[in-house]
C-alpha cells in the first residue's frame, strides 16, 4: 500500500465502478490510499486528471458497458489518464490497451500494483515498490452505516456458464489473523455492519487451512460491531453446523443470499452446480426451522436465477418457477437472463435459448419476485425488529434496513444516523 512519503500532488481522480460488491470495497480501498497521496476524489461528470474505471464481465452487456464508459470518458476529457482493472478487463486486456486514452491495464493478479501505478505515471515520484500479490485486500469504507468487506477471491468452481473463475483466478484469501484487523479499523470509523463479500464467499480458507466458519466465529467477537451479513454463499457452503451457530445469539443477521440458479435438476446438472434441489429445499427449510419463532421475523432470502440457458425448454423453466413459487418463496428473486460468454462450455451448445424467450421468462419471474416480496412484508407486519438508520436525507425522509431487510423509512432525525433502534414493523 501507499507510503506516507509521497507529496501532496492535488490531482482530481474520478472513479467509476461497475458490477458487484467486491468490485465497490476494492475501488473504496484505491480511494483510501490514494487519498493518502494527495488525489482528491471528484465526480466523474466534472472532469478530472486521472480516471480509474472498475470493470465487470458478468455478461455480455457488462463488458460493453464498461467499454462504452471509456470511450465516453476519453470523449469528454482527451487529456486526462485513464486507467483500468476488473473482471473484464482481466479477460479482454488487449480490448481495453487499443481503446484511446487508457493509460494502463490491471489483471486478477496486478491489484495491489493500482495505486503506486497511478502515483508513478501521474505524479512521476517514482520509487514505491510493487507487491505482485495473490490477494488484494479491501474494504469499502465513506458511508457511516455499513462496510463491505472482502474475505475471499476467486473461485474453483467452474460452471459452464461462467467467466468469473477466469477473470478472478483460482479461490485464496489472507488468514484470518489479517481480517480481523480490518474489521477492528472499521469498527473504528464509527461502521455498526459489515457485508462480508468475495466471488465464492463460503469458500473461504482455501489458501490458509482455515474455514469460512472459524472466520465468522472470530469475526462475531470484535467490538464496535454489531451486526453482519453475508453477501452471498452456495448452498453446499452453508452447514447445518454454521446455521445452528448463527441462531444461537450471534451477531449474523436472519439475511441469506444464496444462488440458486435453476430449479430444475436437469439443468442444474448441466450449469455444473454441486447440488440438486432437493438439496436446496432441505436447507432453506432448516434455516427457517431453526430461525423463525411464532411472532418473530421471517427470514430474508434472496436467491440468484438464471433464465435461458442453453437447453431449457418452456417445460423445464417452469420447473424453476415452480420451484420457487410453492418450495423456496424467498423474499426476492435475482433474475439473470444467460449470457453467452466465449470460452465456457455453454457457449459452445447449439440450443441457446432466444432472447425474446428469455425475456418472457424474465417478466414472469419479476412478476413473482414483486408478489413474494410482499407477501414476506405483509408476513413481518407487526413484529419487533431493529433498524440501522443510514445518513442519506431523501426529501425529508431517512430510510435503514432491519435485520431481515426490509426497508424502513422515517422522518429524517440526523441524531439516529447509525443507530440501532427498536421499532414494529
Amino acid at each position: 500500500m501507499v507510503k506516507n512519503h509521497f507529496i501532496q500532488m492535488n490531482k482530481k481522480i474520478a472513479y467509476i465502478t461497475l458490477g458487484c460488491k467486491l468490485n465497490y470495497a476494492e475501488t473504496s480501498t484505491y480511494e483510501r490510499e490514494l487519498a493518502k497521496a494527495g488525489f482528491e476524489a471528484v465526480p466523474w461528470s466534472k472532469g478530472a486528471d486521472v480516471f480509474l474505471v472498475n470493470t465487470c464481465t458478468v455478461t455480455e452487456h457488462s463488458d460493453k458497458k464498461s467499454r462504452n464508459i471509456i470511450r465516453k470518458l476519453h470523449r469528454q476529457n482527451p487529456d486526462a489518464k485513464i486507467f483500468v482493472t476488473g473482471c473484464s478487463a482481466q479477460l479482454r486486456r488487449a480490448d481495453y490497451e487499443a481503446i484511446e486514452g487508457v493509460e494502463r491495464v490491471f489483471g486478477a493478479t496486478e491489484k495491489s500494483m493500482v495505486v503506486p501505478a497511478i502515483i508513478d505515471k501521474v505524479c512521476q515520484s517514482g520509487g514505491c515498490g510493487h507487491d505482485l500479490g495473490t490477494f488484494f485486500p479491501a474494504y469499502s469504507s465513506g458511508e457511516r452505516t455499513r462496510s463491505f468487506l472482502k474475505v475471499q477471491d476467486g473461485c474453483d468452481y467452474k460452471c459452464h456458464y461462467c467467466t468469473v473463475p477466469y477473470a478472478r483466478g483460482e479461490s485464496r484469501n489472507i488468514p484470518i489473523a489479517d481480517i480481523i484487523p480490518q474489521a477492528e479499523a472499521i469498527a473504528a470509523e464509527g461502521i455498526r455492519e459489515i457485508v462480508l463479500t468475495g466471488v465464492n464467499t463460503g469458500d473461504f480458507g482455501k489458501s490458509t487451512g482455515e474455514t469460512f466458519f472459524e472466520l465468522i466465529k472470530q469475526l462475531d467477537k470484535v467490538e464496535g460491531i454489531e451486526r453482519y451479513r453475508i453477501s452471498s454463499i452456495e448452498p453446499n457452503l452453508l452447514t447445518e453446523e454454521m446455521i445452528d451457530w448463527i441462531v444461537s445469539g450471534t451477531k449474523f443477521l436472519p439475511h441469506y443470499h444464496i444462488p440458486l440458479q435453476s430449479g430444475c435438476d436437469t439443468i442444474l446438472k448441466e450449469m455444473g452446480r454441486r447440488y440438486d434441489t432437493a438439496a436446496f429445499a432441505r436447507k432453506i427449510q432448516y434455516i427457517r426451522e431453526k430461525t423463525e419463532v411464532p411472532g418473530g421475523p421471517k427470514v430474508f432470502f434472496g436467491i440468484d436465477v438464471i433464465v435461458g440457458f442453453p437447453g431449457e425448454t418452456d417445460e423445464l423453466f417452469m420447473e424453476t418457477y415452480n420451484f420457487l413459487k410453492d418450495v423456496v418463496r424467498p423474499s426476492f428473486i435475482h433474475i439473470f437472463p444467460y449470457s453467452r460468454r466465449a470460452g465456457t462450455p455453454a457457449a459452445e451448445r447449439k440450443d441457446q435459448v432466444q432472447d425474446s424467450i428469455k425475456t418472457r421468462r424474465v417478466q414472469m419471474l419479476e412478476e413473482l419476485s414483486a408478489q413474494l416480496h410482499e407477501e414476506f412484508l405483509e408476513a413481518n407486519k407487526g413484529v419487533a425488529e431493529k433498524v440501522l438508520f443510514e445518513s442519506t436525507d431523501r426529501q425529508g425522509m431517512m430510510e435503514g434496513y432491519t435485520g431481515n431487510y426490509i426497508r424502513i423509512s422515517r422522518p429524517y432525525n440526523p441524531e439516529l444516523i447509525g443507530k440501532i433502534v427498536d421499532i414494529i414493523i
